[in-house]
């Protein structure tokens, strides 16, 4: 080969090499400089009051620290027992999702019952009278409202139980809302009129829920007869309250047919993060 071709050629070779290796380093670097700019999940947790006829309740706004600008919002509104640490629990989950969540108190004075005779008394005036369900849950929404990391464009709310049939009812009678997911709720209330309801609607129910299904065709046929857009997820062999660890000891301890469903709780809330992302 011509000296002066092979010399040409290493030169050409070099210079390659050099812009490659530079490429890679100014690579590599602002790799280093975008992963140190990822902040961890930083959760915090706020107790909230807001008031009803005078009457004070008592909630919990939970929301990640670190996360920057607004971002949906969305209720937890607890079980029957009132505002335990389970809805703390997921609203905490869904502050880690990217949403600020807000756990309801639905009792006042964040009241908690410490068995099935109490939860009873405390949640049947909302049964009696389903507008009072909305009435609460209105000035849920309006606290949450308030938070300056509140998207207040794009609001939801999920309901565990007695919570299922609280957030339902509420859409039902025209909730200010994008969208509601019941986990095995009761299916009860007022029936449904297309014209109030502006939420999408989202049921996971347990095929097993000695509780709830009997109220099941009912209320597929009243949303259908209505014209409601609605999806029904049924999930196999899980019982009443299924999405709650807490449920093997409550049922052992005051005889419920209840049980956790550790299959069933995950398919819910893949479901549930879903129809979040559709809506949202």
């Amino acid at each position: 080969m011509n000296i002066k071709l092979l010399s040409m050629s290493l030169i050409i070779a070099g210079t390659v090499a050099m812009s490659c290796n530079q490429q890679t380093s100014n690579t590599q670097a602002t790799s280093s400089k975008d992963s140190s700019d990822i902040k961890p999940v930083a959760i915090k947790e706020e107790p909230v009051t807001y008031n009803v006829s005078g009457k004070e309740y008592n909630g919990y706004i939970t929301y990640d620290s670190n996360q920057v600008g607004k971002r949906p919002g969305v209720l937890v509104v607890h079980e029957w027992w009132g505002l335990t640490d389970y809805p703390r629990m997921r609203a905490k989950e869904l502050a880690a999702l990217g949403y600020v969540a807000m756990a309801v108190d639905m009792y006042g004075g964040g009241k908690i019952a410490p068995d099935p005779k109490t939860a009873m008394a405390l949640a049947t005036p909302y049964y009696k009278e389903p507008t009072l369900a909305k009435t609460v849950l209105d000035a849920a929404i309006n606290k949450l409202k308030t938070f300056p990391e509140t998207d207040t464009s794009k609001l939801a709310a999920i309901g565990y139980c007695y919570g299922g049939y609280i957030v339902l009812n509420a859409v039902k009678l025209g909730a200010d809302l994008k969208g509601v997911v019941s986990f095995h709720g009761d299916l009860s209330g007022v029936a449904p009129n297309k014209n109030l309801i502006k939420a999408k609607i989202l049921i996971c129910h347990g095929d097993s829920d000695q509780f709830v299904n009997p109220e099941v065709a009912g209320f597929k046929k009243s949303m259908d007869s209505a014209g409601v857009d609605y999806t029904f997820k049924s999930y196999a062999n899980a019982t009443h309250a299924f999405t709650n660890p807490a449920s093997d000891e409550n049922g052992k301890k005051f005889n419920m047919p209840i049980k956790y469903n550790a299959a069933a709780d995950t398919a819910s809330w893949n479901d549930m993060k879903e129809f979040f992302k559709k809506i949202f």
